[in-house]
């Protein structure tokens, strides 16, 4: 997948309210940029470290600066949680993924459950359709290890209920973890920062929920996804 042109590299200078994060680019300027990810962001949010942002012509937009990479542990780490979905999107149609590979049909952003949309439908009329949930990796404090998620993540626990429900009516469903960094071969919930999530994950692996951790190619034009990648279980 191609990033937005033109990427412009500088230095983090402070990230707050979530989405705002202001950095000195490496021509001198000063700017206030975009921060699509409402994450805590661990390690990955430091002053002084170096890190990448888009430009968008859009005169709607009130920053045209967003964040997407940050340099950490000498490679790139993406930092924008909109980009899985169409990294996915792309792997999916590219037949990148084999485990979920041989679909008629991909539908994006369908509602199911009581108030939850899932990420990609995936149909065909001699199989189950297959339920996705697509979830941003950026977080490793020790690197080769990716965890997620990098604080309370209660959104993403619910929806792990919801694909556990796609299973009991006899459908498929896969939690997909992409991991936006190129330092890491092994993946676990991050039990300490949010012992729900670890304990659901696990919860619903055991009665049918499958979990896929693909790790990327990280590049500052492009990124895609490549390799599988195990999860470490706690059980």
């Amino acid at each position: 997948m191609l990033l937005p042109q033109p990427m412009v590299r500088g230095v983090i200078v402070q990230r707050y309210k979530r989405f705002f994060v202001d950095m000195v680019l490496d021509d001198g300027r000063a700017i206030t940029a975009h921060c699509p990810n409402p994450g805590a962001m661990l390690g990955v949010n430091l002053p002084g470290q170096g890190a990448w942002v888009s430009w968008s012509g859009d005169p709607k937009r009130k920053l045209p600066w967003t964040l997407q990479l940050v340099e950490a542990n000498n490679g790139l780490v993406g930092v924008n949680t909109m980009l899985p979905n169409k990294l996915v999107a792309e792997a999916l149609a590219a037949g990148a993924i084999p485990e979920l590979a041989g679909y008629a049909t991909v539908r994006p952003e369908v509602k199911y459950a009581e108030a939850s949309r899932v990420d990609f439908l995936l149909t065909h009329p001699d199989r189950p359709s297959c339920w996705l949930e697509v979830k941003n990796v950026h977080l490793s404090r020790t690197p080769p290890l990716a965890e997620f998620p990098d604080c309370v993540a209660a959104r993403s626990t619910r929806h792990l209920g919801d694909l556990a429900a796609m299973v009991a009516r006899g459908d498929r469903a896969v939690a997909l973890f992409v991991v936006q960094r190129e330092d890491c071969d092994r993946f676990s919930a991050c039990a300490d920062l949010d012992p729900a999530f670890a304990k659901a994950l696990e919860k619903v692996a055991n009665v049918g929920v499958e979990v896929l951790i693909y790790k990327c190619k990280m590049g500052a034009d492009a990124i895609r996804i490549t390799t599988r990648i195990p999860w470490l279980r706690a059980t």
